[in-house]
């Protein structure tokens, strides 16, 4: 029996680093990885959420500064810093957090009191501390929200008001692991550059991976993980797999929609597939993606192993990355995340242009 190949990052100890950063609405740390894995060391974290910070903890220690609030922090109490890293509050830019905001007639995006003002939290910070470069990712509807105000709104408090030069790209992860998420990376530069996202490199292997590369293989190939999978065989514990009550409560949602012409319903696939986003609400029933079973009728949810290989945060070669928390919190933590290797290109593609300012300092 061997070791699941998905595993997390190398010792942070152990690498040679050229530059420092700071990772704001952390998270559980997907942009801090990808930055770490250039040479980056990360000074300074944020994360208000006590679960997130614990996954957080478990994972990177507490070598550095971790608190809580960013609203509460004032910016001479940041390291300084060359790379900020922010993936900030999406909810009030996302198609659902929009529609859902909406239907209850409150308001969103920038006009949404607790998390769209968010972005005014790094833009205080960049004006303070000014960072060379930064990078910056939500999803892709931040482009479109409200008309295309609030990006353009985005857009000019970076250039005109702090002087950023920036570029932004739409990257679909499907490329990277076995997800459709699209999410867009905003990247800023203080200094003139030749940056562009033309020529990032994607992966080799074409059109990307299936979902038998993230899943349980079930067949004695990795140890059992406790809570997780259980017997010889590592199977997926059963308490993940649906009810056939709640199997056919969605199929009948499911075929309401499909007679009134809508598309909601469930997402089930099979091990050559490719799945759909995991969000945040995959907790609450695991509708969006649903993996077949041969032996059982109704579907069974991802396991938050298969949900942390599915994010990248697994990789091979390294230690598990650690879940500490409930499958409650995890799954919030992982459908909230940034997909680690999508991350990592970016950050590849920034590298020579981060570097090279060192560079010139030391030439200077």
């Amino acid at each position: 029996m061997i070791n699941s190949p998905f595993t997390h990052m190398s010792d942070p100890s152990t690498e040679v680093r050229d530059f420092t950063f700071i990772d704001l609405f952390s998270g559980i740390g997907g942009l801090r990885q990808a930055f770490e894995t250039i040479g980056g060391t990360c000074v300074f974290s944020s994360e208000i959420d006590r679960f997130c910070q614990a996954t957080y903890r478990a994972n990177y220690g507490d070598h550095h500064v971790i608190t809580g609030d960013i609203t509460e922090v004032e910016t001479q109490e940041i390291p300084a810093h060359d790379v900020l890293l922010a993936g900030f509050p999406c909810q009030p830019f996302s198609l659902a957090g929009v529609s859902k905001r909406r239907a209850l007639n409150r308001p969103h995006g920038f006009h949404c009191e607790t998390q769209g003002t968010l972005f005014f939290e790094v833009v205080r910070i960049l004006a303070s501390c000014r960072p060379r470069f930064f990078l910056l990712e939500n999803v892709k509807n931040l482009v479109n929200h409200d008309r295309g105000r609030t990006f353009r709104v985005i857009r000019e408090t970076l250039q005109k008001k702090l002087g950023y030069q920036i570029h932004e790209q739409v990257l679909n992860a499907r490329y990277w692991v076995p997800q459709h998420r699209e999410r867009i990376f905003i990247a800023g530069f203080l200094d003139d550059t030749e940056f562009s996202f033309d020529g990032m490199k994607f992966p080799e292997s074409s059109p990307g991976p299936k979902l038998n590369s993230i899943l349980h293989p079930e067949n004695g190939t990795e140890i059992p993980e406790h809570g997780y999978t259980e017997g010889k065989l590592a199977k997926v514990h059963p308490r993940y797999t649906l009810s056939e009550h709640l199997w056919k409560y969605l199929k009948d949602y499911a075929e309401k929609h499909r007679r009134k012409g809508n598309g909601f319903g469930f997402g089930l696939f099979g091990p050559d597939d490719v799945a759909r986003t995991l969000s945040a609400r995959y907790f609450k029933d695991g509708s969006e993606i649903l993996v077949k079973q041969n032996h059982c009728e109704c579907p069974r949810r991802l396991t938050p192993r298969e949900c942390s290989r599915l994010m990248g945060f697994d990789k091979s070669g390294q230690s598990p990355f650690k879940i500490p928390v409930s499958d409650t919190q995890a799954y919030k933590q992982f459908g909230n995340a940034v997909v680690v290797p999508v991350a990592e290109a970016v950050a590849r593609h920034m590298e020579p242009h981060i570097k090279s300012r060192f560079d010139q300092v030391s030439i200077a």
